[in-house]
């Protein structure tokens, strides 16, 4: 949230390890989103109603700019779950460093009907007639749900006798996320905004799979019905935020540049002993800014502007043509810390690959997993690859392959960690997500890839599809650390621009 100049970023962290337990809700304040100041911890077990843990939640800003703050509390060694509030003990103090737990807690318990081992993570708020509301994520058997409540001054809540919005077979519905977005403009939306020329998003984090997922839709706000549109789909087929290692993500509405925000959570993907020999686990990717495609089928997320602060050593590559089998070394900047932006022509879609229509029974996923990289195609595999080790034994691939399907072209996007490490212990996923473009209208194809030592965060097209890698390097670290550019189709690339920069290192203040 934003407050008194300030944003402010709680999170899930365990003080007593690196992995997961003992969790409080860590507290860290930025004025760019790009450098934070760590403060002490926000939320942390003290009371009966939260002393076995405080897991996930959100900040809601209440009239006369006061913060507050729903979080689930577990209160028994049964995984009981119920919602809690915090507020701040001082509004006057921007950095807003002691929150207070009031002894009306919990605010919201579990009725009859309803699962209270799975009944977590509660929404920002939203207001209209006359009521605030919110969502808390759950499930009846294997049917997800966000389960709705109103209240009228936040504290008394009453469940609605209909959920939000619910879907049988997709199992628990993680830390929910509701909220408008804009028809006409890629400028955010305040929550509590309704209107003819909005429409909004549900997003759920699904336990089963840990991946998220969401839907574009209209909210009844009427009957407090949320109906997705015609052709999304909830659950484990669904479009994603994001197609890597990327879980439990919030937004939120950042009222000075009129944006929203989105913020995601990529665990790793060594070892529990790794993670316990290095002393850390989870990062928080790269803050997005995220609006709707003009076409209303998808969203869009691109990193936010302030990251460009953080850019220097430019180099460019233009008009640079990549036939079949060719790598060429991008050099002059930190390979290992980078910011890369290219953009890929090619003459002729003559020689895409045929989409075999078996092949819309597999995920994406293990289409790459099947067609890397070294698999020569027609058009494609072209593309990146990054934390590369000098001679190729280890490097992460980020590309695109196009095919040729009946009345359409279908386009790839993979981030393959598959030869990413020489170190046999790690997962080592293929991760891939379809790219929805025209490429009769233009045959070419935007790439732009976030490397920071062991993550790989990469936009396709404008934001079309995003993918989160985690790999850990053996060799490709550092210094010793290298990117290319390569194509493995029959059909020649044109590099037609590249800008790279090193990524400098934020300041992280104490």
């Amino acid at each position: 949230m934003y407050f008194k100049g300030l944003y402010h970023l709680f999170y899930q962290y365990n003080p007593k390890g690196a992995v997961w337990g003992n969790i409080v809700w860590a507290h860290s304040v930025s004025t760019d989103l790009i450098n934070w100041k760590p403060l002490n911890h926000a939320i942390y077990p003290s009371k009966p109603f939260d002393q076995f843990g405080c897991w996930s939640g959100s900040a809601t800003i209440l009239p006369g700019n006061k913060p507050v703050i729903l979080y689930t509390g577990i209160i028994d060694g049964n995984q009981t779950q119920v919602q809690n509030y915090a507020i701040p003990a001082n509004y006057s103090d921007p950095y807003l460093r002691e929150w207070v737990k009031p002894d009306n807690n919990p605010i919201i318990s579990a009725v009859i009907g309803v699962n209270r081992t799975a009944f977590r993570d509660p929404t920002t708020a939203w207001f209209n007639n006359g009521h605030w509301k919110i969502v808390v994520g759950g499930r009846r058997r294997e049917r997800g749900m966000t389960h709705l409540y109103r209240s009228r001054d936040f504290v008394r809540w009453t469940k609605a006798q209909h959920p939000l919005h619910s879907k049988a077979g997709t199992g628990m519905w993680e830390c929910p996320d509701f909220f408008p977005v804009s028809k006409t403009s890629p400028n955010g939306v305040e929550t509590s905004m309704v209107g003819s020329d909005m429409k909004h998003v549900l997003k759920v984090s699904l336990d089963e799979t840990r991946f998220e997922y969401y839907t574009i839709g209209s909210y009844d706000l009427n009957v407090d019905r949320y109906y997705p549109d015609d052709g999304f789909v909830d659950g484990r087929n669904g479009l994603r935020f994001d197609y890597g290692n990327f879980y439990a993500s919030k937004t939120f509405f950042d009222s000075v540049k009129n944006r929203r925000i989105l913020w995601g959570w990529s665990n790793e993907s060594d070892t529990t002993n790794q993670d316990k020999e290095k002393g850390w686990a989870g990062i928080q990717t790269i803050p997005r800014k995220l609006w709707l495609d003009p076409s209303g089928k998808q969203l869009l997320q691109w990193p936010i502007e302030e990251l460009e602060e953080l850019r220097e050593e430019k180099v460019e590559y233009n008009h640079q043509l990549l036939n079949i089998g060719d790598v060429i070394e991008i050099t002059g900047i930190t390979p290992a810390q980078a910011d890369v932006e290219v953009s890929f022509s090619f003459e002729s879609l003559n020689e895409a690959e045929e989409f075999d229509p078996k092949w819309s029974q597999w995920d994406a996923q293990e289409l790459c997993k099947n067609m890397g990289s070294t698999k020569q195609g027609g058009l494609g595999p072209f593309g990146l690859l990054t934390l590369a080790s000098r001679y190729l034994e280890e490097y992460t691939s980020v590309f695109f392959r196009v095919f040729k399907a009946q009345d359409k072209h279908v386009v790839l996007m993979c981030s393959d960690a598959t030869s990413s490490s020489l170190d046999g212990s790690t997962y080592k996923p293929s991760l891939a997500g379809f790219v929805n473009v025209d490429l009769t209208k233009k045959m070419k194809l935007s790439l732009r890839t976030l490397i920071d030592h062991s993550v790989v965060e990469s936009f396709g097209e404008g934001g079309k599809t995003c993918i989160t890698s985690r790999v850990y390097p053996k060799l490709a670290v550092m210094d010793k650390a290298y990117l290319y550019a390569f194509n493995n189709g029959s059909t020649p690339v044109h590099i037609e621009d590249l800008n790279a920069w090193t990524l400098k290192k934020p300041m992280m203040m104490n």
